[in-house]
């Protein structure tokens, strides 16, 4: 079960982020050496986590010795995000998919060496997930969300509201195979799979992209890899989950002057 909204905000700390650091550096370096310990303590909680990685552009990034700096005016871009909605004890969550993320997100080349010292890595805990009234029963800046929609391939036009009149889509979008939230109740929203559409936007994400509420679902939907035209019914038929996300994040840089403070 997914923790409870109201635990203290302390639950994501910049280690998750050291970790996730190391565990891809170990597996760049050298897999024959032991891999490296979780320098945080097992409190035996579990978390559906994300783990997101954003690289500098070369410009910004300074190098003097054995230091690294990025300059404070750099924004950098995505490089990879992959995680799961189902509840991981945090030391396994972070090190599966620091890695997968790394170097298994199939929008993106698998992260090499040469570019550890311009990446900046971010460790999403999510918590307090609730089903949502309507589609727009969520809070920009507070809320991530997750849709579902029927597979207008599969599903009868009855369940799409009636409001799709072009051709089947595809269910191989980039969300299509994110797994459903963890849920305390049986919900109506908690399937996926071939019948089903699914993608998910982080908190962060929405603010970021400037997107107002319904911008945010009709962006969500074409992510699941709906094609049709979006339509009041298409909206109305989604099933949504709102949570929140306590969130870390610290730069290559950041992770080696506290290596070399350990």
């Amino acid at each position: 079960m997914a923790p409870s909204s109201s635990q203290t905000a302390s639950a994501a700390v910049v280690e998750h982020c050291f970790y996730c650091f190391a565990v891809i550096e170990h597996e760049l370096d050298s897999k024959s050496s032991p891999p490296p310990t979780p320098p945080f303590p097992d409190n035996g909680q579990e978390y559906p986590l994300f783990v997101t990685w954003n690289i500098f552009s070369h410009s910004s990034v300074s190098r003097k010795s054995n230091s690294v700096s990025i300059s404070p005016q750099a924004v950098p871009r995505l490089r990879g995000c992959i995680g799961s909605f189902e509840p991981y004890p945090l030391a396994q969550g972070l090190a599966e998919y620091a890695s997968i993320s790394a170097f298994k997100d199939h929008r993106f080349s698998p992260i090499s060496q040469s570019e550890l010292p311009r990446l900046e890595c971010g460790v999403s805990l999510l918590t307090g997930f609730e089903e949502c009234d309507d589609y727009l029963d969520w809070e920009v800046g507070v809320h991530g969300i997750y849709i579902h929609l029927p597979n207008p391939a599969l599903a009868p036009k009855s369940l799409l509201g009636g409001g799709n009149e072009d051709s089947a889509s595809s269910s191989s979008g980039s969300g299509a195979s994110t797994p459903a939230p963890a849920s305390s109740k049986k919900s109506r929203f908690s399937r996926s799979g071939p019948a089903f559409l699914t993608a998910t936007y982080l908190p962060d994400v929405i603010p970021d992209q400037g997107w107002t509420k319904q911008e945010a679902i009709d962006s969500a939907i074409r992510k699941a890899g709906f094609t049709g035209r979006i339509t009041d019914d298409i909206r109305n038929s989604l099933g949504v989950r709102r949570y929140r996300s306590e969130k870390v994040q610290c730069t290559y840089a950041d992770y080696v002057a506290w290596k070399q403070d350990q």
